[in-house]
């Protein structure tokens, strides 16, 4: 997985301030770690901490550097950072590079970017970017929910009734994340987020009805962007010969790209109110969040009830 410069530039040019200043032959370049490289020693000539194809960021401390010292050092200084094969390099606070610079990143078609944002400023800026388009992702057909702040994924097969489910628990106040296509992105350390295809974000499709817009109808407060997937709650048709969790005492979980997630399976048949308990699970998950499991806590009382019990003793007389 990697992200071209090119791309990055056309994303982020406003929002961090950036220009092109040489280079531009090299906009193809790609990077594939979202992490950021300030050259410090390297210009100096000792090039041990690069690392190849990171995008480098010079600033005011390394452009004054620059300027200190003689022509000679400056160019060590700069074919050495450059021995590297940077993916990108970019001037911070708007500063203007040495024309040796900018003439070895000609010369290497390697993309000079100059913003107008401090160092601090842009690095934040281009690795939250860069975490973000450089995540995993995968697409997947469901319904992703926040329901009392659970984001819960709704799964199972094409016409089961996730939609509907989906459509009454809004009528209580939930807000709808995505429905029918989830785009899923992993974020570090461990966690995974849903959000809604640009197209269709806020629609849904309710068989008999068409397509509607919960934004629109139900208003703002309705709909969110994106969630964190913290349930997945799977639906299936009712089957008399198949055994259902009755007591709750054994997690199960399901894995989004990489992560194992929580997961429920519901039987769904005529007369259950499938919204009603994704609701009780999505309480129930808080309660297990704080460290409350119910079904395990009242096996813990019985059996401390079992155990605490005593046999009665036997009747003297019946026993005479």
């Amino acid at each position: 997985m990697a992200i071209s410069i090119d791309m990055l530039f056309a994303d982020t040019a406003e929002s961090l301030a950036l220009t092109v200043v040489a280079g531009a032959g090299g906009m193809q370049r790609e990077i594939a770690v979202p992490r950021i490289q300030k050259p410090g020693l390297a210009l100096s000539g000792y090039p041990e901490q690069l690392h190849r194809d990171r995008l480098q960021t010079l600033g005011a401390t390394e452009i004054e550097y620059l300027a200190s010292i003689d022509d000679d050092s400056r160019r060590r200084g700069i074919a050495t950072l450059m021995s590297a094969d940077p993916a990108c390099v970019v001037i911070t606070r708007n500063l203007l590079p040495p024309a040796e610079l900018s003439a070895a990143c000609e010369a290497a078609e390697v993309p000079l970017l100059k913003s107008e944002l401090a160092s601090a400023e842009l690095i934040a800026g281009i690795t939250a970017y860069l975490q973000d388009a450089l995540a995993p992702h995968a697409s997947i057909h469901g319904v992703l929910l926040d329901v009392l702040g659970i984001g819960i994924l709704l799964l199972g097969k094409s016409g089961i009734g996730k939609s509907e489910a989906a459509l009454d628990l809004l009528a209580r106040g939930h807000r709808l994340v995505a429905d029918d296509i989830v785009n899923i992105r992993r974020k570090p350390p461990n966690l995974v987020f849903g959000s809604g295809s640009a197209i269709i974000r806020h629609h849904m499709e309710i068989r008999g009805l068409g397509i509607i817009n919960i934004k629109d109808i139900f208003g703002i407060s309705s709909v969110r962007e994106t969630k964190k997937i913290e349930l997945v709650i799977e639906l299936c048709d009712w089957n008399d010969n198949e055994e259902y969790e009755r007591l709750g005492l054994d997690d199960s979980f399901h894995e989004v790209l990489g992560v194992w997630l929580p997961r429920l399976r519901l039987p769904v048949r005529p007369g259950r109110s499938i919204s009603t308990i994704i609701e009780v699970a999505a309480r129930n998950q808080l309660l297990k969040f704080m460290g409350h499991h119910s079904a395990r806590e009242l096996s813990d009382q019985l059996g401390r009830a079992i155990a605490e019990a005593k046999p009665k003793p036997l009747d003297a007389d019946i026993v005479e």
